[in-house]
């Protein structure tokens, strides 16, 4: 990561240039993701990765944030997204905000891939969660630490009927 400290003032942060070729990765069986700034290089404003899921690939099970907005913006394919009790598709180019406190969740489409960008506002050490998840996802890190460090990640996982419904009708 390249950041440049000019004109720098005491709280704030200098500007985060990651270059698609030097990005840190990560990945589990069904999506890769690019890393592209964290909360400890954005003073704690916001945190932002780029995933690209495989055909049909279920992303996260509904959960909520207590202290985030979550943003997500379709840059090609298309994404199943949980809302509340709402399940609906964005394609490419669509963007949407999710408060704190609202139930999501979210796959790739049916039959289809989906790379998009992901902001959470404020921060949060997101990059670490990410790089634990794919160790749960390949069997290199025991499930329960992501139920352990619900707190720390601000990501609580919920109870969705709209959301099991949706992933069942998915076979």
């Amino acid at each position: 990561m390249t950041t440049s400290r000019n004109n720098e003032s005491p709280g704030d942060f200098a500007p985060v240039l990651t270059r698609a070729a030097e990005a840190e990765t990560t990945r589990d069986p069904s999506s890769v993701m690019a890393l592209l700034a964290d909360s400890e290089h954005t003073g704690g404003r916001l945190t932002s990765y780029r995933s690209t899921f495989a055909e049909g690939a279920v992303g996260a099970p509904a959960h909520l944030h207590r202290k985030a907005s979550e943003l997500f913006f379709v840059i090609e394919g298309a994404l199943q997204v949980l809302v509340g009790e709402e399940v609906t598709v964005l394609e490419q180019g669509d963007f949407l905000v999710v408060p704190p406190h609202t139930p999501h969740a979210f796959a790739a489409a049916p039959g289809r891939t989906a790379d998009v960008l992901f902001v959470f506002t404020p921060g949060a050490d997101r990059f670490d969660y990410l790089r634990l998840l794919g160790r749960v996802m390949r069997g290199e890190a025991d499930p329960q630490e992501i139920k352990d460090s619900s707190e720390r990640f601000d990501n609580h996982y919920v109870d969705s009927p709209a959301w099991r419904e949706a992933l069942a009708a998915r076979s």
